[in-house]
């Protein structure tokens, strides 16, 4: 399996190079030459556990890695969960509930990221390299890569998050890993300036390759590609129970990865029959779906911090399917996107691949009444992520089994959680967290300062 970038200007590489790279030169973003078909082997994958069906999945993708080595990285990645199931689903009422975070910092990014981590890890030693790891946070990113690499001989991370925009719980768990290879960056700005940062630095292709700058965003397709394993097996557990031939999902979006992992796993052969796009007032996706425009605008601060995102990066993989995988038209719409802030697709609204999605938005006081609702009815409680993709799930949902994608514990949201239901959500991680020491750098929003700060630490 060979890797090309969406901007169809950097040549094919082998899986390793793509997972160490992150980033493609070009300024694309990597994606596999094609998808493995696998649906004629899904009554055998749904009898196995999550971490086979990963081994299975990942061995379509992973071609230059000794089937051995292979299994061996999985095993460790998914050892770390606290649940037997990894990632359960859970009957809540008349819908299903994806739970996504057992994983060590209680959020879906640890799915991924937990794997990402030891391929990193065996990749290096086994080329005798080092990786500085640049990745930018709406929050639960960066908790889940600092917990992965913490620690890790070959590797530093400098992680950079929003000033005032994470939850104290998601700044706390980055903030209070004190190993010497975990440097923290407090930016005043957002998220989408952030992102804007690391693209920009990853552009620099001397400076890159100079200080051997690593991605673990989702720009990175070892992330995407691990997430395709959960609505896998999700998804055949629940067609298995209930007889369906089709299922539906609903996922809380900001940065388009997460769903982007539910169409990749359309396209390999489980039946989905509706993608449900969810977002909360920082609605570009949703308008987008609507209207075939894409156009960024102020990032509004929300209770559901890890979607307050404008540009997603993962939307580029989505373009070069909407383009019929034609790179020359994606570079140039991207940087007609670049340059404008708009980008009118509205002739691809009939598109094939624009039918398996639909969408729309929820705000706060949506979001808060249905933890509530939710809480009260069922005795389940939601966090605002996942409350945005239940909500609007309920409303698109069609006869189909409907499971909506629980992106993170409620313990991580606590004012929104007490806002809703009047009462403070607990987990024991959160709770041994209180009172810690803690070490970050504050930044301003420039990318010379982030520049010279990576230079001062690594130079």
């Amino acid at each position: 399996m060979k890797y090309i970038s969406t901007r169809g200007q950097t040549d094919p590489m082998e899986f390793t190079d793509a997972g160490l790279t992150g980033l493609a030169p070009d300024g694309g973003l990597l994606v596999p030459e094609s998808l493995p078909d696998l649906s004629g082997e899904l009554d055998r994958l749904a009898e196995l556990s999550y971490a086979e069906l990963a081994f299975e999945v990942f061995s379509h993708f992973c071609t230059d890695i000794p089937s051995e080595d292979l299994r061996g990285l999985v095993d460790r990645a998914y050892s770390t969960f606290r649940h037997p199931d990894t990632a359960p689903t859970v009957k809540v009422g008349d819908k299903y509930i994806l739970e996504l975070f057992h994983g060590p910092t209680l959020a879906f990014k640890d799915m991924a990221m937990q794997f990402l981590a030891q391929f990193f890890e065996y990749a290096l030693e086994q080329r005798d390299q080092r990786l500085n790891i640049l990745g930018s946070t709406s929050g639960d990113t960066g908790s889940a890569a600092i917990h992965g690499v913490r620690g890790k001989s070959r590797m530093n991370v400098f992680m950079m998050h929003p000033k005032g925009r994470t939850s104290p719980v998601q700044a706390l768990q980055m903030t209070s890993v004190l190993d010497e290879n975990v440097f923290n960056l407090e930016v005043d700005g957002t998220f989408d300036d952030c992102q804007r940062i690391m693209k920009t630095l990853f552009a620099d292709v001397s400076f890159k390759e100079e200080y051997k700058l690593g991605a673990v965003n989702s720009v990175n397709w070892v992330r995407v590609m691990a997430q395709i394993v959960y609505y896998l097996y999700s998804g055949l557990k629940v067609m298995k129970e209930t007889g369906a031939g089709d299922v539906q999902f609903s996922v809380p979006t900001g940065n388009f990865g997460n769903i982007l992992a539910g169409y990749y796993a359309s396209q390999m052969g489980l039946p989905v029959s509706r993608l449900i796009l969810a977002t909360n007032e920082n609605d570009i996706l949703s308008r987008f779906f609507h209207t075939g425009v894409y156009q960024s605008g102020e990032v509004a601060k929300t209770i559901s911090p890890s979607m307050d995102i404008q540009v997603a990066s993962n939307f580029e993989r989505f373009l070069l399917a909407l383009l019929d995988g034609d790179t020359d038209a994606v570079r140039e719409a991207m940087f007609r996107f670049s340059e404008t802030g708009t980008l009118d697709l509205s002739e691809r609204r009939n598109h094939p691949v624009m039918k398996l999605f639909t969408s729309d938005r929820a705000d706060t006081a949506a979001t808060s009444k249905t933890i509530k609702e939710t809480q009260d009815r069922y005795d389940y409680l939601l966090d605002p992520h996942t409350a945005v993709g239940v909500e609007v799930g309920d409303r698109y949902r069609n006869l189909d089994p409907l499971i909506c994608l629980a992106t993170a514990h409620p313990a991580k949201f606590v004012d929104a959680i007490v806002d809703a239901i009047g009462e403070e959500p607990h987990h024991p991680v959160i709770d041994a967290l209180h009172g810690s020491e803690t070490r970050c750098e504050k930044m301003p929003n420039d990318l010379e300062a982030v520049r010279t700060y990576l230079i001062s630490k690594l130079g």
